[in-house]
């Protein structure tokens, strides 16, 4: 059985919202983490975040959550898609932000991807086909990739996406609720119904 930490308020949660006891970090895992979402821009600004994630912590990414949004105009995919070189130079010089060039020409990049995607075919409509058959049994160990993720990220590389592996790709099925990855200890667990149903554009 894995532990939870039990904060002031006397809820338990999962172990990793109690890192550091920070605030921030609660508050997310309370009223974000694993809550459905659905809409374009919401599912692109995950997206960006998760793929700025890789190799650092989540928390150094949600510290510097409204830096992000102000610099890449709060994730609005027709605003980002039409940055250009002096938009990178200005992103590389944002001390606010991650100034990973990589990971800042692939969220321009996805932008685009994003509104080339084929007639009838949303980002929503993409990531929601990969929700899990069977919700993952709530004692089996919490994966780090799963088939699921692996298809979704190929999907996405399909369509011109990048910085969206298998890891990336579960680490936001897991964000938007495609997953229900709370320990089953924990509060939210018990609110949460399972697995997203679908998702609307």
């Amino acid at each position: 059985m894995v532990e939870v930490i039990v904060g002031a308020d006397g809820k338990a949660r999962c172990p990793w919202a109690g890192l550091g006891a920070d605030e921030q970090y609660q508050r997310y895992h309370d009223q974000e983490w694993g809550c459905p979402v659905s809409g374009e821009r919401d599912l692109f600004e995950r997206l960006s975040l998760e793929a700025f994630q890789s190799g650092l912590s989540w928390i150094t990414i949600l510290r510097k959550r409204e830096a992000f949004r102000a610099a890449f105009a709060n994730f609005e995919p027709a605003i980002v898609a039409d940055y250009q070189q002096a938009d990178i130079e200005r992103l590389m010089a944002d001390a606010g932000i991650v100034r990973n060039l990589m990971k800042i020409k692939a969220t321009i990049g996805n932008a685009r991807a994003l509104l080339a995607l084929p007639e009838g075919t949303t980002l929503s409509s993409v990531i929601y086909a990969h929700a899990p058959a069977t919700p993952r049994p709530l004692a089996a160990p919490i994966p780090s990739t799963t088939a699921e993720s692996a298809a979704l990220a190929k999907e996405l590389k399909k369509h011109g996406f990048a910085f969206v592996g298998p890891t990336t790709a579960y680490a936001m099925m897991q964000a938007i609720g495609l997953v229900n990855d709370h320990v089953p200890e924990c509060w939210v667990a018990k609110s949460l119904a399972g697995p997203a149903a679908g998702g609307t554009a």
